[in-house]
């Protein structure tokens, strides 16, 4: 009895040992305009080389509750959704070789809005969490902090720049005036003095 279980035992810690973990990598959370295309990348590494019988399984999980949706397959060629809300519409835009599981979704709308599951196998390595990405579908795109930053420094930089090139054409402009004035006061002054020397030598 302790014999067999003994080998039960070491079967099971053998076939433990044997079955490797599948690593997957995805990007927590992506924002998208409405109307738009939204890339959802996964990644993944795995200890066992890269056959054909990778596959690739991405399924919806919708924000305001509801049942989850398989969206896209893969194996050994792309399967996209044959109905449902994403007919038509997500696409694969991956490559296993490169272990690159991501799809495309066109013209994303905001009930798109959700959790997108990417759950990668490649026998043996069959085992692994599968790969979260929290889709927000926006009307537009947010200011971050350093494009706000960027902005103001950016129109502060313009305003700085306008304001030396005006006081600079405004010296330029009052130098010339003035210098205008100076010779016009130099010709009458000529002048007069040329005319009062006529006067004199007429009268002599």
């Amino acid at each position: 009895m302790w014999a067999r279980c003994s080998l039960t035992l070491a079967v099971l810690v053998t076939l433990a040992a044997s079955v490797s973990s599948m690593d997957v990598f995805t990007s927590k959370e992506v924002q998208a305009v409405n109307g738009t295309d939204a890339r959802l990348k996964c990644t993944f590494s795995s200890s066992s080389p890269l056959g054909d019988d990778v596959t690739v399984s991405w399924t919806f999980r919708p924000l305001l509750g509801g049942n989850e949706e398989s969206i896209f397959y893969y194996h050994r060629e792309p399967f996209p959704p044959r109905y449902g809300r994403f007919l038509g519409r997500a696409v694969w835009d991956g490559s296993i070789q490169r272990s690159d599981a991501s799809i495309m979704i066109r013209n994303v709308q905001q009930p798109d809005n959700g959790t997108y599951l990417c759950q990668v196998k490649n026998p043996p390595d069959v085992h692994g969490e599968m790969g979260e990405i929290q889709l927000k579908v926006v009307d537009k795109v947010k200011f971050s902090e350093i494009m706000l930053l960027a902005l103001v420094i950016g129109v502060g930089s313009v305003v700085i720049i306008l304001g030396v090139l005006a006081v600079v054409l405004f010296r330029y402009y009052r130098n010339q005036k003035t210098h205008s004035t100076a010779v016009s006061v130099m010709e009458c002054t000529e002048k007069l003095t040329e005319k009062t020397r006529h006067g004199t030598d007429v009268n002599a």
